[in-house]
């Protein structure tokens, strides 16, 4: 079998831009982004995403906890999801990274589209409606604070991929 390796790369935002946002303040972006001085001036309030594109058909914003173990690597990628009508956020609720292994939104989802990124440990994402991507990859485990849309019918399409495809860090 002919084995294709997929490497993760650092999640920068430009980078991750054809897939969705990185959340997080980097200076480029604490600079850029709309905020606000409150709670008596001992805080400052950044707004990050304003419209999370939750709501299609009826939808309405949820907050989960996922509780992720550690993945061993390299690692196989099986399969791939999507969701049409909303986006999906992940945030670390300390400082574990993960992995993203993504492709743009359209149909199939092919390998040769595939691109891999590690964050820091202190990055969420947002991935845009529609974006292919692999279930959470923790490479430490930990929380995440996942924002999703809920609704009655659920939006989740699921691709299986070729055999012989390996993610790397």
């Amino acid at each position: 079998m002919n084995m294709k390796i997929l490497k993760a790369q650092p999640l920068t935002t430009a980078a991750f831009a054809p897939f969705g946002q990185v959340i997080g303040l980097e200076a480029t972006t604490e600079a850029s982004a709309a905020h606000c001085t409150i709670n008596g001036g001992n805080a400052v309030r950044y707004d990050l995403v304003p419209d999370m594109q939750l709501t299609a058909q009826g939808g309405a914003p949820m907050l989960a906890l996922f509780r992720a173990q550690a993945r061993t690597f390299p690692l196989n990628i099986g399969e791939m999801e999507r969701h049409v009508l909303g986006s999906q956020t992940f945030i670390p609720l300390g400082t574990q990274c993960f992995v993203l292994v993504v492709a743009a939104a359209g149909s199939p989802c092919r390998a040769e589209a595939l691109q891999a990124f590690i964050t820091n440990g202190q990055q969420g994402v947002m991935l845009a409606p529609g974006t292919w991507h692999h279930a959470l990859l923790a490479v430490e485990g930990g929380d995440f604070a996942v924002i999703e849309r809920r609704a009655a019918l659920v939006d989740c399409e699921v691709h299986a991929m070729p055999a012989g495809l390996q993610l790397h860090l």
